[in-house]
């Protein structure tokens, strides 16, 4: 019998599929998508990126603009890359056609010729492709030998095209050291930065940034309604945050402040490492479980906040990918955010 310690991680989850595997599980249409999101993260580089895989792309999966076509339609710079989805790593075999359609169509003057043109591919280069885009004066010659195999009928469905003439001419002419590939741990590496890299390969959620509590009291609402809640449960009147003297006030407040702030370390560990929305579900999620009992009658303000606050604390939020990092100071500190966005009202205007 194995002495293999088997987690309820596995029991849940399965076994552990490396980032490198799961772009091989990845259907064709989602390579290209994900192509397109780790392109999102050259914006230095491009301008803007645009899929175009499909029928009528002529060869082109994903064009990402180095410069903007609009002004330039004829003579615009822009990258090419070419999503491959095979079971087996790229052979030239598997090529031959996308070189032919970059050569014709640039012919035609249907787009500019590519700076660089990248194969890419979820099982990589293989090694006779990668021979070939190393030695790219090799590519000349053996596309020639297989264009009547792999090209002439198969560019285009409207004509055979032939090798002859002018455009063979600009075949001779061409620049073959254009074409390119990007090896798929260098995608995935660069992708550990994309908001989507725990959605789509998992992982734990990285440490929570720190955000300071600043030593300037902010002008928000949350701050206000503090001060409203402590002037209901106080004998003097409390109308700015100076006039906060007893100690369990001045304690409350400074508790509140701190996980506001922890509350905003969530948010920006969402903004850094998560798709967007999720912070705003995590308060969506305690305000479901807290607006029952906001709207009870309470003696004043602030036993209203300390319920919510003591209600929030109890919410389950199993179902949120921030749970992990989600403390309990946390969700007093939502209760703050959702008085920010007023969601939760501590004392009515009028009182």
């Amino acid at each position: 019998m194995s002495n293999e310690i088997i987690t309820a991680q596995q029991i849940s989850q399965g076994a552990y599929i490396s980032p490198i595997n799961r772009l091989k599980l990845m259907s064709a249409e989602d390579w290209e998508i994900f192509t397109e999101e780790w392109l999102d993260l050259k914006k230095d580089t491009y301008i803007k990126t645009e899929r175009l895989a499909g029928a009528g792309d002529m060869g082109r999966d994903i064009v990402a603009y180095i410069t903007d076509p609009k002004i330039n339609p004829e003579d615009y710079e822009w990258d090419c890359y070419q999503c491959k989805h095979y079971d087996h790593p790229l052979r030239p075999s598997d090529i031959w056609v996308e070189f032919g359609k970059i050569i014709y169509y640039t012919f035609k003057s249907q787009y500019p010729i590519p700076k660089t043109y990248f194969f890419i591919a979820p099982q990589g280069i293989g090694t006779s492709l990668n021979k070939l885009l190393q030695d790219t004066s090799n590519i000349k010659v053996q596309l020639k030998e297989n264009w009547d195999k792999y090209c002439k009928k198969e560019i285009t469905k409207t004509e055979d095209v032939l090798i002859e003439g002018d455009l063979l001419d600009y075949f001779e002419s061409f620049d073959f050291s254009i074409f390119d590939s990007i090896a798929p741990k260098v995608i995935i590496e660069e992708y550990k930065t994309h908001e989507k890299y725990l959605v789509r390969f998992g992982g734990s959620l990285p440490p929570r940034p720190t955000v300071s509590v600043p030593n300037e009291i902010e002008d928000l609402r949350y701050i206000d309604q503090l001060v409203k809640s402590y002037n209901t449960n106080s004998t003097e009147e409390i109308l700015k945050v100076d006039d906060i003297t007893s100690e369990s006030h001045k304690g409350h407040f400074e508790d509140a402040r701190k996980s506001f702030y922890k509350a905003e370390e969530l948010r920006m560990l969402n903004r850094d490492s998560l798709p967007d929305g999720i912070f705003e579900n995590l308060k969506e999620n305690i305000y479901d479980g807290v607006s029952s009992k906001s709207r009870e009658e309470f003696d004043d303000g602030y036993q209203k906040v300390l319920a919510i606050e003591s209600q929030a604390v109890k919410i389950p939020i199993e179902s949120n990918p921030l749970k992990d990092a989600c403390q309990t100071i946390d969700k007093k500190g939502l209760c703050h955010h959702l008085v920010n966005d007023e969601k939760l009202t501590w004392v009515e205007e009028d009182e």
